[in-house]
């Protein structure tokens, strides 16, 4: 299945890279943790829905620490413990079902922090607000999403070729 899976995977990377290159409106690197997430919950359907809910969850959070510390000015201690709270939060949430798997969770937090710390003009209140492709409420979660859409037809992918490379095997289905 391994070689199935390298042969899926690196078809559809290779797709969803020329994707993202030319339409220049998302972010392959949050699509790309999103897929590795995929993997990392188990490569099938719960995984996909895992993937997108606590993905979406971590954004929110992040999002919403985010707007906090832009809308109000406190330094970086006032940062570190918007984000410490924020963190509590969201591995408190673990207790509800959907928002179980805290790894999942934490690379939808991570993805948004990265963004929003690497692009100063999107980390204000302005930017974060409005409807707009700089707003990581919005870009991050639909770049995710995307991600993981593109892992789970890789994983049909990679198991309809491996029953091309293994004839005659009885899989369970």
């Amino acid at each position: 299945m391994i070689i199935s899976l390298a042969i899926s995977v690196a078809l559809l990377g290779g797709v969803a890279t020329w994707l993202f290159m030319v339409s220049d409106a998302f972010l392959i690197w949050a699509a790309f943790v999103a897929w590795a997430c995929f993997y990392h919950s188990g490569g099938d359907a719960a995984a996909f829905r895992t993937t997108v809910v606590s993905n979406l969850f971590g954004v929110a959070v992040a999002w919403t620490a985010g707007l906090v510390i832009a809308g109000v000015p406190g330094g970086a201690v006032w940062g570190a413990s918007v984000v410490a709270v924020s963190i509590a939060v969201y591995i408190l949430a673990a207790h509800i079902k959907a928002f179980s798997s805290i790894p999942a969770v934490t690379y939808g937090y991570a993805c948004t922090f990265a963004y929003l710390t690497q692009n100063a003009d999107a980390f204000t209140p302005g930017v974060m607000l409005s409807f707009s492709g700089r707003n990581a409420l919005l870009l991050i979660p639909v770049s995710m999403i995307v991600g993981a859409l593109f892992a789970y037809a890789s994983a049909v992918l990679a198991a309809q070729i491996s029953r091309i490379l293994t004839p005659g095997t009885v899989r369970a289905t």
